[in-house]
């Protein structure tokens, strides 16, 4: 599934197509499910999936940040040192808020 989620990150961003609410989802869910396996990360991507976005003290400016960090995150796998720095720094200020 993690593959999956990768793959349509990757496609949008060649394509220049704007990831969408459910995909932008599955990816911080995705990073938030790193650790767990099985019958546990299935039973959890459900409930994250489904759940309503959290309602939260910060303003939803933080909020739409902290996602975005997530995202650049999940696409920069694979990128390290300099290579990730640049990208990183790119895909922040280029993603919309």
């Amino acid at each position: 599934m993690k593959r999956f989620a990768i793959l349509i990150a990757c496609a949008a961003i060649a394509f220049g197509a704007q990831a969408t609410p459910q995909q932008d989802k599955m990816k911080s869910c995705n990073v938030e499910a790193k650790g767990k396996k099985g019958d546990e990360r299935k039973a959890f991507m459900k409930e994250c999936l489904s759940a309503a976005p959290a309602a939260s003290a910060a303003p939803a400016a933080s909020a739409t940040q902290q996602d975005k960090m997530k995202s650049c995150n999940v696409d920069a796998k694979g990128k390290k040192g300099d290579e990730r720095k640049a990208f990183m720094k790119e895909c922040l200020s280029s993603k919309p808020a």
